[in-house]
């Protein structure tokens, strides 16, 4: 027979009841309130909540909500998948209520995400406790302690071993705050964990555009992009400045000033201010958000709710884990293309902003040899995935080099501020580039809602609008509609550096004819490095044209015996599907990971790298400056017949005619033992 919970309850806690002193009692009120809105959300009652929770202060006067869950049964401590993870997923990445329900830590776990999602605590312990009597009547029991965060993208760290709750008291909570502190994410687990995040916020992302699209009528295709980038930032908060707002802040009043759209833009420009965002840039996103947020429609209420908080609320309710855990992942890049699968434009000039899988940005990145000291530009910037990829890159680097945390936290700041420009025409995209960046880390500031071609000269949007933009990295996935497929843009920004490298993905129809006269101007004034043949699948469900990536060095003239390499990277590694309802539809299945460092290498050093790739896949040879549509050769093939391919026609032919001297002597079955 299960022992009672309480009985474990009430056991290991009394004897610390009076220790356990709640310094502020509305700290735990919001504990309280946050689990009663997540549960009721998911169907849930008071019987399937944490069984204690207590909220410890350190000596650094941070407060730790601690979760406990009890399970009064043999075996039920924690369930674990086959990475040693809290199995708290199934395979469809939907939750797992059979083991979050049946295992005392899985249930823990579950809970502290739930804090993560709708409060500001950012560290959480998440205890398990089982227990049962034994044939003796003895009380047998087991502990798990798990440090849940943003640091591991809430997936859960196991502390150490304990045999009691001693390690909660006082006199040794510091010291247990120290362990958690020192505990570590390797990066290949840090990058296992972000896969998973980033399955679970396509299958959110679905959930959320379906359930927008099929429910709320009125809204256009820009009113949805603004309003997720509304609520977001709203509900993003600066800790000790600007408090995130609340779904219950979002009173559904008719009242002037205080309708939910008001009270929306009010908490987005208290969070801009503080943000320190340059004036104009400020006034244009509040001014283009609240168009949208302010209108009478959405701000109507029926049955007592705004159209407006109904979507406030799904979109924090389907996404705010996501964010709120800082995924370094292009979040609005998957939003954008998400909301743009599910209403299909057919006919709109957007059809071909197709925006860059993060691992291909990355790759464009590492091509581009971006470091902490680059100054890095996109002339369509779309999402800003491209930046983003630069961003996190300059940021990695300078974390290496740099050992100095306040040189550290100085260089940062000029990352964001000083060393990112990007340029966007489209007005709904510009605000999902502004809206990316913030929630990376608030590179925003140069993000520009301009025409490339047309408008831009070269010189800073904002802060340090006198002085030209000193690029030296240049990045780009055009719109294949602008002229020569986008070859157009590579001119411009190429023409506006006077040094650095170049990484762009474009048509490979670009390399072949399509953009000659481009191509020969181009190669007046830069080297192309390489040209390499991509997936025809990595932009899967969405575009189904050949690219290709082509590599430049910049402001240095390419000679006619400039050797090119060129690279079939046709096989990368992942296989790909587009099917709407798959957990997983980007797999490693052939060493993807390391074809891409490889690639890298190779374009870096040449052939010495080669090692998984073969000599039919690397090619280097010469192209004609004065062509321009000669930029996607491939190895050729060498018919000429070896003296082993004689050898073997030989032994082949004397195979046959062996077998049938055999067969006609009707001694075949018996000599091969049938």
């Amino acid at each position: 027979m299960a022992l009672p919970k309480i009985d474990l309850a009430n056991g290991w806690l009394k004897s610390y009841k009076l220790k356990y002193k709640l310094e502020q009692e509305s700290l735990n009120t919001e504990i309280d309130k946050s689990l009663s809105d997540y549960f009721t959300k998911n169907g849930g009652t008071g019987a399937n909540r944490p069984d204690a929770k207590l909220l410890l202060q350190d000596k650094n006067l941070n407060f730790y909500p601690i979760l406990i869950e009890y399970k009064g049964y043999k075996d039920k401590l924690v369930k674990l998948d086959s990475d040693g993870q809290v199995e708290n997923r199934n395979a469809k990445n939907e939750p797992n209520f059979k083991n979050i329900n049946s295992f005392a830590v899985n249930g823990a776990v579950h809970y502290a995400n739930a804090l993560l999602h709708h409060t500001n605590y950012a560290d959480i312990i998440a205890i398990g406790m089982t227990g049962y009597k034994d044939e003796t009547d003895e009380i047998r029991y087991e502990i798990g302690v798990y440090y849940v965060s943003k640091s591991n993208l809430g997936a859960g760290q196991k502390v150490g071993e304990y045999s009691d709750f001693s390690f909660l008291a006082p006199k040794n909570f510091d010291k247990f705050i120290d362990k958690v502190k020192n505990l570590h994410l390797s990066q290949e687990e840090l990058d296992k964990l972000k896969e998973q995040r980033e399955k679970e916020i396509n299958s959110s992302l679905v959930k959320l555009n379906n359930d927008i699209y099929e429910n709320e009528k009125g809204l256009g295709e820009s009113d949805r992009v603004y309003l997720v980038a509304a609520s977001i930032i709203a509900t993003i908060g600066i800790p000790g400045k600007v408090s995130p707002l609340e779904k219950s802040d979002l009173k559904s009043s008719i009242e002037k000033g205080s309708t939910d759209g008001e009270i929306i833009v009010r908490k987005i420009k208290a969070f801009l201010d503080e943000k320190e965002l340059p004036k104009e840039k400020k006034e244009l996103i509040v001014r283009t958000l609240q168009n949208t947020l302010t209108t009478e429609n959405i701000n109507k209420v029926e049955n007592g709710e705004s159209q407006l908080k109904r979507v406030f609320t799904k979109i924090v309710d389907d996404l705010g884990i996501y964010y709120k855990i800082g995924l370094t992942t292009d979040f609005t890049g998957k939003l954008f293309n998400e909301m743009y699968g599910w209403l299909g434009f057919s006919q709109d000039k957007l059809n071909d902003v197709v925006l860059t899988p993060s691992y291909i940005a990355s790759l464009l990145v590492k091509l581009a040899r971006v470091n902490k000291d680059s100054y890095v530009w996109d002339f369509a910037t779309g999402s800003a995935g491209l930046l983003v990829a630069a961003m996190n890159e300059m940021l990695n680097d300078a974390k290496k080099y740099i050992t100095s945390p306040e040189e550290l936290t100085q260089k940062e700041i000029k990352i964001k501020a000083e060393q990112l420009l990007g340029l966007e025409l489209l007005s709904s995209v510009y605000m999902l580039a502004i809206l990316n960046m913030i929630l990376m880390g608030d590179g925003s500031s140069n993000i520009l809602n301009k025409d490339s071609i047309k408008d831009f000269d070269g010189k800073y949007g904002f802060g340090k609008t006198d002085s030209k933009f000193p690029a030296d990295a240049f990045v780009l996935n055009p719109p294949y509609s602008a002229l020569g497929n986008g070859m157009t843009f590579v001119e411009k920004a190429l023409s506006m550096m006077n040094k650095g490298y170049a990484a762009i993905i474009i048509q490979n129809s670009a390399g072949s004819g399509k953009a000659k006269e481009y191509n020969k101007r181009i190669l007046e004034k830069h080297t192309l490095l390489a040209s390499i043949k991509m997936p025809v699948d990595i932009f899967i469900g969405k575009s189904s044209v050949q690219t290709n990536v082509y590599v430049f060095k910049v402001n240095e003239k390419h000679q006619k015996d400039e050797m090119v390499k060129f690279i079939d990277f046709s096989n990368d590694g992942y296989t790909r599907t587009n099917r709407k309802k798959a957990s997983i539809n980007l797999k490693d299945t052939n060493q993807a990971k390391e074809r891409y460092e490889e690639l890298v290498n190779l374009v870096r050093f040449g052939k010495s790298k080669l090692n998984i790739f073969t000599n039919k896949e690397y090619y280097e040879n010469t192209i004609d400056p004065k062509n321009g549509a000669d930029w996607n050769q491939t190895a050729p093939i060498d018919t000429k017949p070896t003296l082993q391919d004689f050898k073997k026609v030989v032994s082949d032919y004397l195979s046959w005619e062996v077998s049938n001297i055999l067969k006609r002597e009707g001694l075949g079955d018996n000599r091969l033992g049938k």
